[in-house]
């Protein structure tokens, strides 16, 4: 049977202390929850307090969270999910760090 595979793996730490991590995997099919084939996990956080994140852990599909709301989100493609993570940091950044 063939495995997940890991195609972008990122970690940077800033230096006020913010984590930026984020995964991808490419699965071997496409699934109900997965149609696009990809499992990912996103995070933006900083004193063990998740600001931002972006995943589709199994039995919840494609979703994000800011702060401590949840929401669906419309996957398109990495490239758009990853705009999308960073946007929502600098939004974050924007409205509580400024």
């Amino acid at each position: 049977m063939a495995k997940a595979r890991l195609i972008v793996d990122v970690k940077s730490v800033d230096s006020d202390g913010s984590i930026i991590q984020y995964r991808v995997w490419k699965l071997p099919a496409a699934n109900e929850e997965r149609p696009h084939r990809y499992k990912y996990s996103f995070y933006f956080g900083r004193d063990g307090v998740r600001l931002v994140a972006y995943d589709n852990e199994r039995g919840k599909c494609d979703h994000r969270h800011m702060l401590d709301k949840e929401e669906p989100y419309r996957f398109e493609s990495i490239e758009r999910l990853i705009a999308d993570f960073f946007r929502d940091i600098d939004e974050y950044r924007s409205e509580n760090d400024g």
